[in-house]
């Protein structure tokens, strides 16, 4: 059956659904997209920025390479520099004395860590959504459409192929739109999820040992400049 058929014979309701339904498939493939590039590109991003890092002769060194440096390593390391660097010029006043420089540093980097983790759930629960009621939103279509064919049988007074084809026709291009904006949805959903669940370990990895090599230039005053 021609798609086109419904928006020339079908109603308000039915083409609404279908509207509905194109939207949310156009949605997912630009999430998957958008978010598949964008979780390569990261990964990358963080290798370069791990690899940067580690070489560099010292922490100065350090903070210049990651200057301009994309990623979520690039991102974390800044924050831990910066609040290793806010300690130690706060040291002598009641911001430096109110806590250790353990302490600072990790309250410093959870945060970061939360917001880079935060920034990866971008999506994906709309993609949640998609994928949990757009079948649903097409059995409605289809539930129309088998009304319609009753209606028209009722009006006919008699079974007639005529009478209940378009309506049944509408009705199972519903349910198989339905699916075809759901079943990617899930599976990038899915994907994504699983990707993120990687990245938050690796990130989480990273942390700690940010953590620690920091922790042992806190009290060399050369460290950093």
């Amino acid at each position: 059956m021609n798609i086109l058929t419904v928006f020339q014979q079908g109603d308000a309701v039915l083409i609404a659904v279908f509207l509905l339904l194109i939207l949310m498939s156009v949605l997912t493939w630009y999430l998957i997209l958008v978010r598949g590039a964008q979780t390569w590109r990261l990964r990358r991003a963080n290798r370069e920025a791990e690899g940067a890092l580690w070489s560099a002769a010292d922490w100065t060194h350090a903070e210049a390479s990651l200057q301009n440096r994309q990623g979520q390593f690039a991102n974390l390391a800044r924050a831990g520099l910066a609040a290793l660097q806010q300690y130690q010029s706060q040291a002598g006043r009641a911001l430096g004395q109110a806590c250790g420089v353990d302490e600072f540093l990790t309250r410093a980097i959870r945060k970061a860590l939360a917001q880079e983790n935060a920034h990866q759930e971008t999506g994906l629960t709309a993609l949640a959504s998609i994928g949990a009621t757009a079948p649903f939103v097409g059995l409605f279509g289809t539930v129309w459409g088998i009304y319609h064919a009753l209606m028209n049988i009722g009006q006919a007074g008699q079974m007639s192929i005529a009478a209940v084809a378009g309506p049944i026709g509408e009705a199972l291009v519903a349910t198989a739109a339905g699916l075809a904006a759901a079943i990617p949805a899930v599976l990038a959903y899915n994907a994504l999820t699983r990707a993120q669940r990687v990245m938050s370990q690796e990130l989480d990895y990273f942390a700690h040992d940010l953590h620690a090599q920091l922790l042992t230039q806190s009290g060399d005053s050369h460290g950093l400049r």
